[in-house]
């Protein structure tokens, strides 16, 4: 029997656990006069994929860190699972993982301890079940056989879907991605589309996506919201996007290029 969407199947023991919901209300952000969000509203449904876009600066990674709790509102709230983000107790009921932009691996160490680290250093099972869960999740993605490199020996695509690995050992219920697909070729960035689609589709885990990828958003996002100066200006599924009617996002999804006109001329100095 297929899996019901609004729960998440663990990926090593196939046991099934409560998918999460992650909501916005009113949020707003200031770094002392600067405001970088302003009053966003939207909910994240349990095992959904969410892709936040927007130009750079907009506010997207500020966003995200507000839902792992690095970052505290200056108004509104933002909960995971009906829980407060920052709070301790909801990274100890909820089990979240970022993956973040570089991929933020261990360069001294091999991919097989990076994806180790977490549950020894948490003393989660003895040495044999975390060897088992470790190479179950370099399966998965396909890695077997970088266990024992280390990161400076893998291509950019290895590294992300390495860090893909490391996170999927945490057993997450909530899967957060910053700019998963950045600095790679259309090829590799299309596979990394492809694996998180995957990963969501399997195990049913709630995705949140942060990306200027175009690509990426209309072809896996089950619904897009995208920020310009801090604010929300369009929430809805990917299919609205082919023609957008703010010409602000139409501009910033299908931009052209226009000789006569440059876009640096324009730019504030």
């Amino acid at each position: 029997m297929a899996t019901a969407p609004d729960v998440t199947r663990n990926p090593f023991t196939q046991t099934e656990s409560p998918a999460v919901g992650v909501t916005i209300e009113n949020l707003s952000k200031s770094f002392g006069t600067f405001e970088v969000l302003k009053d966003i509203s939207f909910a994240v449904k349990p095992g959904e994929i969410f892709v936040l876009m927007g130009p750079s600066g907009s506010g997207k990674s500020v966003l995200l860190k507000h839902i792992v709790g690095l970052e505290m509102p200056t108004a509104g709230k933002v909960t995971v699972d009906r829980r407060d983000a920052a709070a301790e107790e909801t990274r100890e009921h909820v089990r979240m993982a970022l993956v973040f932009q570089a991929g933020a691996l261990f360069n001294s160490i091999s991919v097989y301890d990076n994806l180790a680290l977490y549950p020894r250093e948490h003393r989660i099972g003895n040495e044999a079940s975390i060897r088992e869960k470790v190479m179950h999740a370099l399966q998965i993605l396909s890695l077997e056989n970088a266990a024992q490199k280390f990161p400076s020996e893998l291509s950019g695509g290895m590294k992300k879907r390495v860090a893909i690995a490391r996170a999927l050992v945490m057993e997450p219920q909530l899967m957060l991605y910053d700019e998963p697909t950045s600095e790679l070729d259309p090829v590799m960035g299309a596979t990394i589309s492809e694996i998180i689609a995957t990963l969501k589709d399997q195990y049913h885990v709630t995705t949140i996506v942060v990306s200027h990828d175009r690509d990426l958003a209309l072809n896996i996002a089950d619904r897009v919201g995208i920020l310009m100066g801090g604010r929300l200006v369009f929430l809805g599924p990917p299919s609205e996007l082919h023609e957008p009617k703010d010409p602000k996002v139409a501009d910033f999804l299908h931009p052209k290029i226009d000789l006569q006109n440059p876009r640096f001329k324009q730019l504030e100095t």
